[in-house]
């Protein structure tokens, strides 16, 4: 029998865990998808769009979603005959194109959000530090990807070049947020924030090691 303490096996069974609450994950999304009239893809590119002001190309949203970019062009072109979102010149660049979303789309994201789904029910079994410390596992377990490029940056507070950890003494707000200049507590991370800016390679290091060292 193995040992409790052997590392790769803990990390199996964590591994294992997290499978069967992706696999009701997505049985959520198709459920949600269903409700906006779409399928789970096109819905994860609205979810990706939202917030994004100036929109994101085709080769972003592939690599965001993690699917090829022909996978990519075709959810994108299901979507804009629908209406929920439309190509636009980028700024910078005459013959770049980016997608965003329109108000048709917002509309279905908010359809496809009515219902609460079982894994967000489930979170509800935890107590009020469990649910906090699994964000903060979360947290350094997408970190840890993005480090080693697995994932793209994502829009949350330890990549934010506003996020400032630990500089507060009220135990329960340490951070602040220089976007909006105000102090908040761990269980209000972001995971996903619409005025994410991304800082810089040596900033986010810096900030990440103040905010594990607390």
């Amino acid at each position: 029998m193995e040992t409790p303490t052997n590392p790769t096996a803990i990390q199996h069974r964590i591994r294992e865990g997290l499978s069967r609450i992706a696999m009701v994950m997505r049985a959520d999304d198709w459920n949600r998808a269903k409700l906006a009239g779409i399928n789970p893809t096109q819905l994860s590119i609205l979810e990706l769009l939202e917030g994004r002001k100036g929109g994101l190309s085709v080769k972003d949203i592939a690599l965001h979603l993690a699917v090829s970019q022909p996978t990519a062009t075709d959810s994108i072109g299901a979507l804009e005959r629908k209406g929920y979102v439309e190509k636009r010149q980028t700024a910078n660049d005459r013959r770049g194109v980016s997608v965003g979303l329109t108000s048709e789309g917002v509309a279905a994201l908010r359809a496809g959000g009515t219902v609460e789904g079982d894994a967000e029910q489930a979170t509800g079994v935890l107590g009020g530090q469990e649910q906090e410390e699994l964000l903060l596992t979360l947290v350094k377990m997408i970190r840890s990807l993005q480090e080693r490029e697995a994932i793209p940056i994502q829009r949350m507070c330890a990549s934010c070049r506003y996020f400032a950890p630990f500089v507060h003494t009220d135990a329960a707000r340490p951070h602040h947020c220089n976007f909006v200049d105000a102090a908040f507590g761990q269980r209000e991370l972001r995971i996903d924030c619409r005025d994410h800016e991304t800082a810089d390679p040596a900033i986010r290091a810096a900030t990440w090691s103040a905010f594990v060292e607390g």
